[in-house]
């Protein structure tokens, strides 16, 4: 099923009153111009193959700009990311997979993915809640890792298309059982993915649930403004507003310090390539940076750029922490789109979190919902061209 392919999609006007379908660029071939622009926000869905008997569906939303987002009910996963260049050419900024079967392939490290019920680690697999010791899935090392061995990556969400004058949405809801992969209580889980005019991509996260639980939910999308047009993306320049990051062991347990980034590889405070110190790094950068600014508020976390392209993204959140991934265990096994090899540093990731094993570091930020409460984070991706 490679590419989007307007005469094999599902356009579900008369059902959630979509617009129809409109021919969009795809890929760097792609040139936008006022006559290949939609004129307004539109949405379209194709089936994307089948997981056991459920179908799987790829959601495309489209903005009066040309900018196109694609999404997966399984997994509530980012497929491709189109947005324009400095010569207004569109590329896919982001990583996946041209079928269901790539990203059901063992050894998938959650690309594209919503994940959780936990985002990134937790110690030995275990945390006490009210003075009770509960098991999780030890899929990384012993440790757990983004939910366990069937996170919310691994899912088919329900799925509610919207579109408007204002914009596109696609709504997914999953209801995650108590004790699945051994977290305690029922979480209603609704997240919110919308298409804005100005090239964002807002991310809305809520949740309740009948028991107190840990909850920290996240996107796990690797970028590359380059769009395939540089070896990897360690020529990006990188800004990240934080003066602290949490350290952590050999197996990326945070040890509960918070060193300060300046004097270190870690600084990212003035923006810099992301290869630059990234020797310096054992293993490579895979750290929580602790922002700089209250929890809650929503603020600029990092910003982007890619010289060869002009392409920026600036990244916002709620969240108190953003996780830096730069792609180190990518080996060049995994064949994503088109056939390209996603060797090691290919993309990045800018996960907005939570401090990872919170439930087991009491001085972090607190990560347990409880009853009568509403989990909510607010995280958006923007892009626009230097």
């Amino acid at each position: 099923m490679k590419g989007f392919l307007l005469t094999a999609c599902l356009c579900w006007a008369g059902m959630f009153g979509i617009s129809s379908c409109n021919n969009q660029p795809t890929g760097e071939a792609g040139r936008q111009d006022s006559s290949a622009m939609t004129k307004k926000f539109s949405i379209s869905a194709r089936p994307f193959g089948k997981l056991d008997s459920t179908e799987v569906t790829e959601y495309t939303l489209t903005n009066p700009a040309g900018m196109v987002v694609k999404l997966l009910n399984y997994g509530g996963t980012v497929t491709s990311i189109l947005v324009p260049d400095n010569k207004g050419v569109n590329g896919d900024v982001v990583l996946g997979f041209d079928s269901l079967a790539g990203y059901r392939q063992a050894g998938n490290p959650y690309i594209g993915a919503l994940v959780g019920r936990y985002a990134n680690r937790i110690d030995h697999a275990k945390f006490r809640l009210d003075g009770k010791t509960y098991s999780l899935g030890a899929n990384d090392h012993g440790n757990t890792l983004h939910g366990g061995w069937k996170g919310f990556d691994k899912v088919i969400w329900q799925t509610i298309p919207r579109s408007s004058d204002s914009g596109a949405s696609l709504k997914l809801v999953y209801e995650s059982r108590d004790g699945e992969e051994g977290f305690p209580g029922r979480l209603h889980a609704e997240v919110v993915y919308d298409l804005t005019a100005d090239n964002g991509l807002r991310i809305t996260y809520t949740a309740t649930t009948d028991k107190p639980t840990p909850v920290n939910l996240t996107n796990h999308s690797y970028f590359n403004l380059a769009a395939g047009r540089e070896p990897d993306a360690l020529a990006h320049d990188l800004m990240l507003n934080a003066d602290r990051f949490t350290d952590v062991n050999d197996q990326l347990i945070p040890t509960g310090r918070l060193p300060a980034v300046a004097g270190t590889p870690m600084d990212f405070t003035r923006a810099k390539k992301i290869g630059r110190d990234l020797g310096k790094v054992k293993g490579g950068y895979d750290h929580n940076f602790v922002l700089n600014k209250k929890p809650g508020d929503f603020a600029l976390a990092a910003r982007v750029y890619d010289s060869l392209t002009g392409r920026v993204m600036e990244v916002y959140t709620t969240e108190p922490g953003l996780q830096f991934y730069t792609g180190n265990f990518l080996d060049g096994t995994l064949r994503g789109k088109n056939g390209i090899s996603y060797v090691q540093h290919y993309g990045i990731c800018l996960e907005a979190q939570h401090f990872p094993n919170s439930p087991n570091q009491p001085s972090f930020p607190n990560t347990i919902l409880h009853p009568g409460e509403v989990y909510r984070q607010v995280t958006l991706y923007k892009f626009f061209v230097k």
